[in-house]
């Protein structure tokens, strides 16, 4: 769907008359520029193209939300010619995450690059948004200008009366010389990114420790999920370079849902003004300032329980024991403990003794006898993600004589491994009035072929009562690029709920709404959208010349959306005992 703007925010665009760029046509480009999962890259690493589009972007350009379908279509319509497109976003400002996503959203065939510091625009001689640039097999400079010119600053046609991008790759791929290399561009003057003012009074004591505190130590502490300690000036002083580049590039706070859809209570991120503060405190030299304004070290948990104190701990018996290397077949038990009685539960935790090993755990509810099944899927530890918390007068049921079973998926370390799985419950101290709910969005039947860069595998399931949501949880394996979730009311009303454009199966976290900010109609459809890299330019893919299917192990794939929630109008008036879970 092609965005509506208006003439207004399009004059915001122009600028001063364009100047000739001074990188000429025939010129080699190969600079490097970072990838969506923020990993260094270079267009040679997207193998032996017949050529290379380079389109140059920013999120809130006009003319570059116009173009960006009609870039998607072209990726498209030239992949098996041998053409790659690449959106390269030059924002300054612009989070990665959320550039990403809008590639994801408009433009999915697409591959996505970010461009902090302009060095690959300025290799290419681009000084506005919205330029095409077509590289030939040898990454020659051969074309430089607009897509077409169907829009510009002071309007639009209805169909463009040359397509100038499309001429261009045509000749390209005809082996003959480009005949128009240069057009002119409508589009947004780049912005140079400012370089962090060194004599800033930026210090540590003041400045930096409060952002420490809010934003970091979370994990950054003993026994958290973070590499090392900053907890004091002299653990982040040993790490400052690399506190200021994951910082300035928005890779820390670890976050990977686009901030342009949906508001989640669980965001992590730090402000504008935080990233900059801690970038000039670095440039500047690391000054410690008055330690009279060191704000008192904050209380970090002391407990091996993340949700507490728990009221039950069931534990498997038997330590699970692990090879050094190989591939671990997935792990079930059911634990040792049987529900005589509807148990009520407002927290979970699964807790192992070997984080190293355990990738991730699934706990579902089950009859006695039975194995794991997702039909009773109730949580999971997964790496960066969260303990099963409910709001107080929220609670899972447990039936009674059900049972509870663990899907574990360890791998290996190099080294023979132990561990033990344990599971914490606590049970509700006030009144339950609404009964947690889980609806999965999956498919199973998908083949992803070999080195497709943007397979798209949907599904969608709809609520079967009025619902009041929780969140959600996404889940793919390595291939998994990214995933858009979209509700359809009954009345065909639909709402972008989610978007992740760079999954990480190493960080998979959830996405938690504010308390009854979200309700939903009996019958609302929940439609999901993942694409898959399965190309060489997928750096984790473990055989981009296979083609892949739904399976267990890593090297397979799922495609899995979890939506929690509960029913809107649902009022139990359920008094529980604390001590066993039982209504009194």
């Amino acid at each position: 769907m092609r965005l509506r703007t208006s003439l207004a925010s399009l004059l915001l665009c122009a600028a001063a008359a364009q100047q000739p760029p001074p990188v000429p046509t025939g010129t080699v480009v190969d600079v490097p520029f970072t990838d969506l999962r923020w990993q260094s890259r270079r267009l040679a690493e997207l193998g032996a193209t017949q050529a290379t589009v380079l389109f140059f972007a920013t999120v809130e350009c006009p003319i570059v939300q116009r173009y960006l379908p009609g870039l998607g279509e072209l990726a498209r319509d030239y992949e098996a010619r041998g053409v790659v497109v690449l959106v390269v976003n030059v924002g300054d400002g612009d989070a990665l995450v959320d550039a990403a996503g809008q590639v994801a959203s408009a433009a999915p065939a697409a591959v996505f690059g970010k461009d902090f510091d302009l060095s690959l625009a300025r290799a290419c001689g681009v000084d506005r948004t919205a330029t095409a640039v077509v590289l030939d097999r040898a990454r020659r400079l051969v074309y430089r200008g607009r897509v077409d010119d169907q829009f510009a600053y002071a309007g639009a046609r209805a169909e463009p009366t040359r397509r100038d991008l499309r001429e261009a790759l045509d000749d390209v791929l005809a082996d003959r010389a480009v005949r128009v290399p240069e057009t002119e561009i409508s589009g947004c003057r780049l912005t140079p990114p400012v370089a962090a003012d060194a004599g800033a009074p930026t210090t540590f004591a003041r400045d930096i420790a409060p952002i420490l505190q809010r934003h970091c130590q979370d994990c950054h502490r003993p026994g958290g999920e973070a590499p090392f300690p900053l907890l004091d000036e002299a653990q982040t002083r040993k790490h400052a370079a690399m506190v200021a580049e994951v910082v300035e590039q928005g890779r820390m706070p670890p976050w990977y849902g686009s901030g342009r859809f949906g508001t989640f209570v669980n965001h992590r991120g730090l402000s504008a003004a935080e990233r900059a503060a801690v970038v000039r405190w670095v440039a500047g030299g690391m000054p410690s300032g008055d330690a009279a304004e060191l704000p008192p070290p904050r209380p970090l948990p002391t407990g091996a329980w993340r949700i507490g104190e728990p009221d039950l701990v069931v534990e498997i018996k038997a330590p699970i024991r692990l090879p050094a290397d190989g591939i671990v077949p997935y792990k079930y038990f059911v634990l040792p403990y049987r529900f005589d009685r509807d148990t009520w539960v407002e927290a979970i935790e699964i807790r192992s003794t070997n984080g190293r090993s355990l990738h991730h755990c699934n706990l579902a509810r089950v009859e006695f006898g039975e194995r794991f099944t997702q039909d009773g899927f109730i949580t999971g530890y997964v790496p960066g993600g969260d303990a099963l918390v409910l709001d107080p007068g929220t609670a899972v049921r447990i039936p009674a004589g059900s049972a509870l079973a663990l899907q574990a998926h360890y791998v290996t370390t190099g080294e023979p491994e132990l561990d033990r799985l344990q599971v914490g419950f606590r049970f509700p101290r006030v009144v339950v009035q609404k009964e947690m709910q889980v609806t999965i969005v999956a498919n199973q039947r998908f083949e992803i072929p070999p080195g497709a860069r943007a397979h798209p595998v949907r599904a969608a399931r709809k609520l079967p009562a009025d619902a009041e949501g929780i969140g959600m949880f996404v889940h793919m394996h390595l291939r998994g690029r990214d995933m858009l979730v979209t509700t359809v009311t009954p009345d065909g009303d639909e709402q972008r709920q989610l978007v992740v454009p760079n999954y990480n199966f190493d960080w998979q976290q959830s996405y938690r709404w504010p308390r009854g900010a979200m309700t939903f109609a009996r019958g609302t459809r929940f439609e999901a959208l993942a694409h898959y890299d399965n190309s060489a330019w997928n750096p984790f893919n473990p055989d981009p010349e296979q083609a892949v299917r739904f399976g267990l192990e890593t090297a397979d794939e799922m495609m899995y959306l979890f939506v929690f929630w509960v029913p809107q109008q649902q009022a139990l008036g359920l008094s529980i005992d604390p001590g066993t879970g039982a209504v009194r």
